[in-house]
């Protein structure tokens, strides 16, 4: 029987098809089978184990009047600001270590040294509430002193997180001016008789406001524009030019100035605003002429007030 001859050539093709599959590039062989790998996509991921705290919205106001966003202060008293702050933290509010402030006038910075006239910090403000799991509210409150500067001023509150992680915001607020006085607490001539002049009596006056301040003074024994620097209890009335008052002590009678029945100023007297923990105080010296007729335990008034110089 004759023998196949194909069966050489079949055996060489497979060894052929054998060797393209071992030596063409894999590319080339994928595409043989129809397969793609011109674009591949892979999932990438990252774990973020820290988001930085963020200062979302900050106002500034009167702590006894939330509605007032510009301040009065309080003359001769402190005045409580508050600065009231949102932080977020994606890491959760909890994440949040420290929330502090500074409130400085336009004249400062946030980083300048306390001062009670333009620079107040807050190191530690209180959390109120929370908005959820990342948002907590905070206060920032801050007593100034009445001799603070009027004007514009800045509070900057900043978050810090465990890692250290700040976050800040700003916002204004604005001090009014205040022109403000304390007096002694009365002119008290004691006893004295008619058609003779008593001793020089002091009244202290201070600054209260944050100002510079002139002083004026006014004189009535009833009601005020009477006329009478008092009224007697038995007979008669002082008249007002009988009241007179000098800025200096050991000034003689005669050349003191008269007490009016209007506002006038007392000549020469300007008080500056205080800019430390010493008082501005301004001593004033009066004297009073008893005419021959009053008697009786006698009583009037004196109006001191501040004005813009």
């Amino acid at each position: 029987m004759k023998k196949s001859t194909n069966i050489p050539i079949i055996v060489a093709l497979l060894i052929v098809v054998a060797i393209l599959f071992f030596v063409v590039p894999t590319s080339f062989a994928a595409n043989i089978v129809g397969t793609n790998y011109k674009n591949v996509t892979v999932r990438t991921s990252v774990n973020i184990t820290n988001s930085n705290p963020e200062v979302l919205a900050l106002v500034a106001y009167d702590t006894s009047n939330v509605s007032l966003n510009n301040i009065t202060v309080n003359a001769g008293a402190l005045k409580s600001i508050s600065c009231n702050a949102s932080v977020r933290d994606w890491n959760g509010y909890n994440d949040i270590t420290l929330v502090s402030a500074t409130l400085y006038h336009i004249t400062n910075n946030s980083i300048g040294p306390n001062s009670n006239n333009t620079h107040y910090t807050n190191s530690s403000c209180t959390l109120n509430a929370s908005t959820g799991t990342y948002t907590g509210w905070y206060t920032c409150t801050f007593d100034l002193l009445y001799y603070a500067n009027n004007g514009t001023w800045t509070c900057n509150v900043t978050a810090r997180d465990t890692y250290s992680k700040n976050g800040s915001l700003t916002n204004t607020t604005y001090l009014y001016p205040v022109y403000a006085l304390n007096i002694t607490d009365g002119i008290d001539y004691g006893p004295v008789a008619v058609e003779t002049f008593s001793s020089d009596i002091g009244a202290n006056i201070t600054n209260f406001g944050n100002m510079n301040i002139n002083i004026t003074v006014e004189g009535y024994g009833v009601t005020r524009g009477d006329g009478l620097a008092m009224n007697c209890t038995i007979n008669g009335n002082i008249t007002v030019g009988n009241e007179k008052f000098a800025t200096s002590a050991g000034v003689a009678y005669a050349s003191k100035n008269n007490l009016t029945s209007s506002a006038a100023l007392i000549p020469g007297l300007m008080m500056p605003k205080q800019s430390n923990d010493t008082q501005v105080i301004n001593a004033t010296y009066w004297q009073l002429y008893i005419p021959p007729n009053p008697a009786g335990n006698c009583t009037g008034f004196v109006i001191f007030s501040a004005e813009a110089p």
